[in-house]
């Protein structure tokens, strides 16, 4: 199943994502679950959230691997929405 996670950050924390975005990416790789990502922007064009689409077995999944993620262990999140996801275009 795909879901979107879609994150967006606590204000003033683009530190604490330039910080972690290694370990973030690392775990992408480890994990090998994500579809798509990419971090969702600001006005001023710098990171502010994150878009995952993870293909993953059922909707736990997609909560172990967002609880996992360096990025919410770090804190950065404001919120997260996990959203069940059908591609049809790309």
């Amino acid at each position: 199943m795909l879901v979107a996670l879609i994150a967006k950050d606590k204000p003033g924390a683009l530190q604490t994502r330039k910080d972690n975005r290694e370990a973030h990416l690392a775990y992408i790789e480890e994990t090998g679950v994500v579809a798509q990502a990419g971090p969702l922007l600001d006005d001023a064009g710098e990171m502010a959230g994150s878009l995952v689409i993870l293909d993953v077995p059922d909707m736990d999944a997609a909560r172990a691997w967002a609880d996992g993620d360096p990025y919410a262990k770090a804190g950065l999140f404001d919120s997260v929405e996990l959203t069940a996801w059908k591609k049809v275009i790309g």
